[in-house]
């Protein structure tokens, strides 16, 4: 009987670190299956202009730094989502241009397999047919992860990934393009805002940053980049000027542009720059924009006072504490 418990209790605890080692087993395939994926593009950002009836080859470098992959390519095209740059890729193809690669065994909408840490070069050809209206045509090249087999009884993550390079394209058979910019919005974001016969005053503390906006429409049919700066001038001889950063502004849409230098400032609205020092009196901002040689050149502008409203508040609060020390130490000293 002995003997019996004894071998009863050695198969029990052999069942046990049995079982211990198949869980041990399906945690690292668990950890294991998790992929890492990593992929990098470029160039990231191409733009042409292009004549009806020709065509042009773009090499792409496509890496993969993370674990070994599959991927598919394709091209798609997008439309501007917002006015501040963003971008909405659209479900399907449309538009008059044709894609396609060059590479002998990798074709657009086929998976193909990339090694970790390999990269390889996608050659991608962009032809405009005869006939194609012209315009502006936005893409986007898109790499995208497909999902690694699931083996089953192994648990697995399936991490997906993908990485895009736009493509703005104007088909014009002259090389013009129409410039149709226009200053939709430029002024500050004030706290305090006073109309007072037909004219607008905005209102500052002293110490507050000054929050502006600019905001520039294009209503052609053709992407324009603008150029310029804004420029600062106080009551008392101040001057300063901030350089406008060129950003493409897509065509019957607007963009919201942004200065340098600038700063953060906790508000729930994205500005273009933002002004700080100690600032008091009235001060003055004008913009002037371009898009480039030959082009009109556009002007805004607008003003704020600043006034030191919390440092007046204080004075304010000392002299009335101080009024009434005085006259409490007078009644005490006629008593």
């Amino acid at each position: 009987m002995q003997n019996y418990s004894l071998k009863l209790k050695i198969i029990r605890v052999f069942l046990v670190f049995l079982i211990l080692y198949f869980a041990l087993c399906t945690f690292h395939l668990s950890e294991a299956n998790a992929q890492q994926i990593s992929l990098a593009i470029s160039p990231p950002l191409i733009e042409l202009v292009i004549k009806p009836g020709k065509s042009v080859l773009i090499a792409y470098k496509l890496e993969n730094r993370g674990d070994p992959i599959v991927i598919k390519s394709t091209v798609l095209p997008f439309q501007a989502n917002d006015n501040l740059g963003n971008i909405k890729v659209k479900p399907e193809f449309d538009g008059p241009v044709r894609f396609n690669l060059d590479n002998s065994e990798i074709q657009l909408d086929q998976p193909f397999f990339l090694r970790s840490g390999a990269s390889q070069q996608l050659l991608l050809r962009i032809r405009v047919p005869e006939g194609a209206s012209e315009g502006d045509y936005y893409y986007t090249f898109l790499s995208e992860s497909q999902p690694a087999p699931v083996i089953e009884g192994v648990s697995s993550t399936r991490n997906k990934a993908t990485i895009g390079a736009n493509i703005l394209i104007t088909i014009s058979q002259t090389g013009r393009v129409e410039v149709q910019g226009r200053i939709a919005l430029f002024d500050v974001l004030a706290k305090l805002k006073l109309k007072l016969f037909k004219n607008v005053f905005n209102f500052f503390d002293s110490t507050d940053k000054i929050p502006i906006v600019l905001i520039v429409n294009n209503k052609g049919k053709n992407m324009i980049k603008p150029y310029g700066e804004i420029k600062l001038t106080g009551n008392f001889g101040e001057k300063a000027s901030y350089e406008i950063l060129p950003q493409n502004i897509l065509s019957q849409s607007q963009r919201q542009l942004m200065a340098t230098p600038s700063a953060s400032i906790n508000i729930q609205k994205p500005v273009t720059l933002v002004l700080s020092g100690f600032f008091i009196g009235r001060y003055r901002l004008a913009t002037t924009l371009n898009f480039g040689p030959g082009t009109t050149t556009l002007y805004a502008a607008t003003d704020f006072i600043a006034l030191p409203f919390k440092l007046m508040t204080v004075l304010v609060l000392v002299i009335f504490i101080t009024l009434l020390l005085v006259k409490k130490l007078s009644k005490s000293d006629d008593q």
